[in-house]
């Protein structure tokens, strides 16, 4: 059986920063033919939710992962080590279920898959990965965003 680990968000669990979920159509209707394994990254990481905004600053996800670059709060809290973890839970899961395959959301610092923002707050979109997209593909796992499907 074909299993998928899928941003939690795009499933329609309220787990992004501002307390909402982004449900995704195509993802839903995914869901009822295969199996989708929902996970958020931040949550497992220990973040709250709601939460402050946050943005990775002087790199990407695996500047991050490599202490190169920061994910920073908008009140410039340093919550690196909480998109670590929450990147290592979802690996945990991800070789749990056997998992060669994730869906996350396009432009999350953990999620993001080619697209992140540019660190500054400013909406301005950059190449790169986030914290726990870079993990993932680190470890052999193929991801996608909602925007590719």
């Amino acid at each position: 059986m074909d299993i998928k680990l899928c941003s939690a968000c795009l499933l329609g669990v309220n787990c992004r920063f501002n307390g909402k979920s982004k449900p995704n159509e195509k993802i839903i209707a995914l869901s009822k033919k295969g199996i989708l394994i929902p996970a958020c990254p931040e949550q497992l990481g220990g973040q709250a939710t709601p939460r402050p905004d946050a943005e990775i600053q002087g790199g990407d996800g695996s500047g991050v992962l490599n202490q190169k670059a920061k994910v920073i709060e908008s009140d410039g809290n340093d919550v690196s080590s909480n998109f670590i973890n929450g990147a290592e839970e979802v690996l945990r899961l991800v070789k749990l279920f056997n998992i060669n395959e994730a869906i996350l959301k396009q432009r999350s610092p953990s999620c993001g898959s080619g697209q992140i923002h540019d660190g500054t707050f400013s909406k301005k979109i950059i190449n790169g990965d986030g914290v726990t997209t870079a993990l993932l593909k680190r470890n052999g796992v193929k991801v996608i965003s909602e925007e590719e499907l």
